[in-house]
């Protein structure tokens, strides 16, 4: 065999499919004990991002390029154990999650490669990589109100992943190896994050409804960081983010109990 008997593409697809294969298995044949095979294979996600990577992080090593498909396996495997245990449901979001997950990893190859030389790809890439960060942010959140857990663990695990997200967003707009500059946002805008969780953990409202608001926040705010880093804090710009505000604040009291 050839040192390099697979090309970047393909060592993608192999592992994508491998990926999606055992995310199914997992999903289809474990009950809650899944939730450790589904923490595996997000380290596993990892492991085959590097497989393909390893030639362009050798000199341009960034530990960013890394968040995004670990939160996006871990997100959808805890999101499935939440839905009834149907096999259309469970072959669609598969599907779903191969498309994503596949997404993710050219994203991450783009975002790396940008780092060294400007490419005409980085756009996408930044607008796939937000769009991923707030399916997985959803799902999360999802998943967080809906377990049951204790005041005081939900809080903490908000702004973990809130965190990891947003310095990964932030760092798609800056391509720096150091994180200072995104550690710093990310606490601040976790923090926001938290503080309106706290609010809304008193708010009669179902978990599906405080998710969707939660991760309109996080659009929201995270959003307007890019602009910031790309110069574009525009009035006409902000109008966008006027409307899905607005949008997610009626959603949330309409679908709330008063009674």
């Amino acid at each position: 065999f050839k040192k390099n008997f697979l090309t970047k593409r393909q060592r993608f697809v192999t592992g994508v499919l491998v990926l999606s294969l055992s995310l199914f298995l997992v999903e289809h044949f474990l009950t809650q004990s899944g939730i450790y095979f589904v923490i595996l294979l997000s380290f596993l996600t990892d492991v085959f991002l590097y497989w393909a990577l390893r030639k362009d992080l050798k000199n341009n090593f960034a530990p960013q390029v890394f968040i995004l498909p670990f939160l996006y396996t871990l997100a959808f495997g805890l999101f499935y154990f939440s839905l009834p245990p149907r096999l259309l449901i469970q072959l669609f979001l598969t599907a779903l999650y191969t498309v994503g997950i596949y997404s993710a990893f050219l994203a991450e190859n783009i975002f790396i490669v940008s780092s060294i030389r400007t490419i005409a790809l980085l756009s996408s890439a930044r607008t796939v990589s937000f769009v991923l960060s707030i399916f997985i942010y959803a799902f999360f959140t999802n998943t967080v109100f809906s377990s049951q857990l204790s005041f005081f663990i939900i809080l903490p695990l908000i702004f973990v992943y809130s965190l990891l997200l947003i310095v990964h967003s932030l760092w798609t707009y800056t391509l720096e190896k150091k994180i200072a500059t995104e550690l710093i946002w990310g606490v601040l805008l976790s923090i926001c994050l938290v503080q309106m969780s706290f609010l809304l953990w008193f708010w009669p409202s179902k978990p599906l409804v405080i998710s969707l608001f939660l991760t309109g926040f996080f659009y929201i705010i995270v959003g307007l960081s890019h602009l910031w880093f790309e110069k574009r804090l525009f009035k006409s710009v902000l109008w966008e983010y006027i409307w899905v505000a607005v949008f997610v604040f009626i959603v949330l009291v309409i679908f709330t109990s008063w009674t």
